[in-house]
């Protein structure tokens, strides 16, 4: 656990001053086809210093967490910030204020686990795919635990201790088509946790691995999909992405200032009356959700930021600075990776809303068209245009599903594309696996119900 060594130094802030020690440990574990190809164990902690004055920020770092090491770094960074003012000389006000209060530990801070323990469980659960399923030509299993801890003292808003463990297991599997085409899926398992808690048994996951093996048999003999714009049933794991690459990035008021589509939109519609968009900080229909953020490296008490409101666009995420160029209230999405990052505005749990359609009934609604289940990669830009691949999808015929799909893209402008949603299903799912990358990495959670919408998908 992270020793207070920073509060001493609080007394001496002059200026608005950020003050955050910081320790992440990955471990991670790679098996392909039973062979070990990856077996590694970082960490990386330190100290970093921020100070704002007139506009612009001083910002120092360093891995020496000693008293003498918070020292140079609160020395660095006030004199970078007194050189940045006087050659930008912007003149700004102070930054919004934040309430002031002192955000404890959730969770207790744990040593890593033994590296054995990923290293014993993906094995098993490599023994369990030799073992149970046929028909594979390739099958990978990683093994990764990630914490992360960190103190943060500042001069105006709450200090914090924040620890944050996530615990995944990821299974991939390849299958050769007919024609002999590789065809690949994969599922992530975990989530918030301790990996030596989440994973006690491979048999507490078989259910989701037959699944996975169940469904790349399907796509094994997958058919190609027509191109066109054509109506399709997005399932929730499709509407996440959707949320946080082509929605969820424009909104964020870095992205609004630079001139991203949100930037004028703002009160204006920009959805179907079904679609509400909210970034969650820790907490939906009360229960703890995704990864949990209660503080920002701001200090800024975390709150939801509502994004969407029955299809109108009626906010942004923030940092202190935009929140003050905008007129608007900062509500905790500054966040930094590593110690020697500065917070930049990220998303947390961003999601799309149940509805009240059941997801069967949507199904069946569709005459000729795709129930879209599963995205691998994709990419948007500012404009909210995108295009995601298709990892896993289902014809629909006359209200019933069909064959697998072969992999495709889906493409279109979100903004467009979130007005033809006409079904928004009852259901949510919830998914913390992956990482936001935007100069620096993120964890993050997304989530989401089904959408029946209009969508441009790919061909052959």
């Amino acid at each position: 656990m992270l020793q207070n060594l920073l509060s001493p130094y609080k007394g001496s802030f002059k200026d608005y001053t950020e003050l955050r020690a910081q320790v992440n440990t990955n471990q991670r574990v790679v098996l392909v086809a039973g062979n070990m190809v990856s077996n590694s164990q970082e960490t990386e902690g330190g100290v970093s210093a921020r100070v704002y004055r007139g506009g612009t920020f001083g910002f120092a770092s360093g891995a020496t967490y000693t008293p003498e090491g918070v020292k140079n770094v609160l020395s660095a960074a006030t004199d970078n910030a007194i050189f940045m003012d006087s050659h930008a000389k912007k003149g700004q006000p102070p930054l919004p204020s934040a309430a002031p209060g002192n955000q404890g530990l959730v969770i207790q801070p744990r040593p890593a686990v033994q590296q054995s323990i990923l290293i014993d469980f993906a094995k098993a659960v490599d023994a369990l795919i030799v073992e149970k399923y046929k028909n594979l030509s390739s099958r990978t299993v990683v093994s990764n635990s990630l914490d992360i801890e960190k103190l943060l003292v500042i001069s105006d808003g709450a200090d914090s201790h924040f620890y944050q463990p996530r615990s995944m297991v990821y299974v991939m599997m390849t299958a050769d088509t007919p024609d002999g085409i590789p065809v690949e899926m994969y599922v992530p398992l975990g989530g918030f946790g301790h990996f030596d808690e989440l994973f006690m048994s491979p048999a507490q996951y078989e259910a989701e691995i037959d699944a996975l093996y169940e469904s790349l048999m399907k796509k094994r003999e997958g058919v190609f999909t027509k191109a066109g714009y054509t109506q399709c049933v997005l399932g929730p794991k499709m509407a996440g992405m959707l949320a946080h690459e082509a929605i969820g990035h424009t909104v964020e008021a870095d992205a609004v200032i630079s001139g991203s589509v949100a930037s004028y939109n703002l009160n204006k519609q920009v959805a179907s009356e079904l679609v509400t968009m909210i970034d969650i900080a820790n907490t939906y229909q009360g229960r703890t959700i995704g990864l949990p953020v209660y503080v920002d490296d701001e200090g800024v008490i975390a709150e939801d930021a509502m994004l969407i409101d029955k299809g109108i666009l009626t906010g942004y995420m923030h940092n202190r600075d935009s929140a003050r160029e905008l007129g608007m209230k900062p509500q905790g999405n500054a966040r930094a990776f590593t110690f020697s990052d500065e917070p930049l505005i990220r998303m947390r749990n961003t999601a799309i809303l149940p509805g009240t359609s059941k997801l069967e009934d949507m199904i069946a609604s569709v005459e000729d068209g795709y129930y879209l289940v599963d995205t691998g990669n994709g990419q948007a830009d500012q404009t909210g245009e995108f295009m995601f691949s298709v990892e896993e999808g289902y014809e629909i015929k006359n209200g019933k599903l069909g064959k697998a799909i072969r992999e495709t893209t889906v493409s279109g402008v979100a903004f467009e594309m979130l007005k033809t949603v006409d079904m928004v299903a009852d259901d949510m799912y919830w998914t913390v696996s992956g990482f936001c990358g935007k100069k620096q990495p993120m964890t993050c959670g997304m989530g989401g119900p089904a959408l029946r919408c209009m969508i441009n998908v790919g061909g052959k």
